[in-house]
């Protein structure tokens, strides 16, 4: 089982596992892990420093997630720009609230559009890995929700790139 389920479930004492170095984490594997720490900074509610969260993950799980390198870059983009993003999504909840947008959800949700707008990863990849993320870490049905969010995002971000480089 990679890491994407895995570290949700598992603990590790000190010394009881070799340290996990960053270059051997797959790219999903990545991916949980920009998850848990968004998951993390969420839960401190923005109070605690990402670098704080990234000390406990490495101690806790024996994780070798260095400061400056592009995990770490990435959730502190999206932490910075979680208001920004979170509008991109709203309107695209036809009959939902944003308040009934799980926690979970909301993050995948999050790290899915920042993907899509900073990176040139193929929006298929972007959306399956967000639909995988759900279904690991969100309510029974969310990836459903996520694919149905991320989907016509997607879209729009392919359009606005065509007219800025048209332009």
């Amino acid at each position: 089982m990679s890491l994407l389920c895995s570290l949700k479930d598992t603990v590790l004492q000190e010394n009881e596992h070799p340290i996990i170095s960053y270059d051997d984490f797959s790219r999903r594997d990545v991916r949980s892990l920009v998850f848990h720490f968004l998951y993390a900074a969420e839960a401190f509610d923005y109070q605690e420093s990402l670098q704080s969260i990234v000390d406990n993950f490495n101690r806790g799980f024996n994780l070798n997630v260095p400061f400056d390198g592009e995990l770490f870059k990435v959730v502190d983009s999206i932490i910075n720009s979680r208001h920004e993003l979170e509008k991109i999504y709203v309107p695209f909840l036809s009959n939902w609230r944003t308040e009934r947008v799980s926690v979970c959800t909301k993050l995948i949700l999050l790290f899915g559009i920042w993907e899509l707008k900073n990176t040139d990863t193929d929006a298929r990849i972007v959306i399956n890995e967000a639909i995988e993320l759900a279904k690991c870490f969100a309510e029974e049905d969310a990836y459903r929700f996520v694919n149905g969010i991320l989907d016509p995002i997607s879209k729009d971000c392919r359009k606005e790139l065509s007219i800025s480089t048209d332009s």
